[in-house]
């Protein structure tokens, strides 16, 4: 394992509208090829707290302001050299439960993302998910198996 690599924290937030809808965002295609969809969120600013990292990312991703409901997952993967632009990076991922509070939903500008747009779990599950993307609606489907899904929109 290569030890030159670089540490990468990143805040997200799973978001369910009161339908049980997620909001997905589509990664850019100037970022990662093919239509790859993922959480809200991503890397934190020097100094950034992640609770305010996810709520900026939020902003900024989809146009929704949020409130944290609590921390859902805390995870961390390990990218080669080849994986990823830059070399080898460990991602750790920190993904909070977050409630939309206000805001209207509109497509990000020359960002990592570039547009964003609720779906269903199984409308989602048919989509080329990030595996971050993956492993949290799993979460989130379980959850609402079990009655304690989050709110949102």
């Amino acid at each position: 394992m290569s030890r030159t690599g670089r540490v990468r924290v990143g805040a997200y937030a799973l978001t369910l509208d009161e339908d049980a809808r997620i909001l997905l965002c589509r990664v850019a295609p100037s970022i990662v090829s093919g239509e790859v969809w993922t959480l809200p969120g991503g890397g934190l600013e020097y100094g950034e707290s992640p609770d305010a990292g996810v709520l900026r990312e939020l902003v900024e991703e989809s146009g929704y302001e949020g409130e944290i409901e609590g921390l859902l997952d805390a995870s961390s993967r390990l990218y080669a050299d080849t994986e990823v632009e830059g070399g080898a990076m460990h991602a750790v991922r920190i993904v909070y439960r977050v409630r939309i509070t206000g805001g209207e939903l509109r497509d990000e500008v020359d960002g990592s993302t570039d547009m964003c747009a609720w779906f269903t779990p199984g409308d989602a599950a048919r989509l080329h998910l990030g595996d971050l993307a993956r492993r949290v609606l799993a979460v989130a489907v379980a959850d609402a198996a079990r009655g304690s899904g989050a709110s949102g929109a």
